[in-house]
This record gives C-alpha cells, structure tokens and sequence, in this order.
C-alpha cells in the first residue's frame, strides 16, 4: 500500500472502509516501483493506476484482478502560461491526456 498520508492512500482507505474490507496489509512503500517489485514476487496484490495497466502487467509479469473506478489518482501539469503554446509540450500533455483518460 502507499504510505500512510499519501493522497492515493487516503482514497483507498476510503474505498476500503466504505466496502468493509480489512486487508491484511504487508508493507507500506514510498515508492510504486517497490510495491510492483514486491507483488511481482508473490507477496500481495498492488494497487496500480488503470491507464499504466498493459504496462504494468507486461513489465511485472502480473494480471490484474480488478478495477476500482471510485479511487482517483490526480496528475498536474503545471505551466507559467495559460495556454500551451510550445509545441513539443503541447504534444506531452495532449499524449498524456489521451493515456490517462483513454478507457479500458
């Protein structure tokens, strides 16, 4: 799980109670990667966001086992201007959207 005082986290400990789930919860880990790495050994499930799916599964050898549509995880571009005008950064935060909003 994220750490404790981590935004994801507070959704999915929401998401948890409003379900009466109480997993038995293994770690707690700053970073995503250690949490992929540590559920790619077998030792749990991870929570991972759903427009990295395809890339999860095929870099940590994992399925997924379900999808949760009421925990959001927020990303912000953040820019001095309030249009994109650059080009090149027009193109990241349209591919980014497109990623990130594309439904499954």
């Amino acid at each position: 799980m994220p750490s404790s005082g981590n935004q994801l986290r507070s959704g999915i400990d929401q998401w948890l109670d409003k379900h009466r789930i109480r997993p038995r919860m293994i770690a707690e880990f700053d970073g995503s990667a250690l949490t992929k790495a540590f559920g790619q050994a077998g030792a749990g499930i991870f929570i991972a966001p759903a427009a990295i799916k395809a890339e999860v599964e095929r870099q940590y050898k994992v399925s997924a086992i379900g999808r949760v549509d009421e925990v959001i995880e927020r990303f912000y571009a953040i820019s001095v201007e309030r249009r994109v005008l650059q080009p090149v950064v027009a193109a990241v935060v349209e591919s980014a959207r497109t990623l990130l909003f594309a439904d499954d």
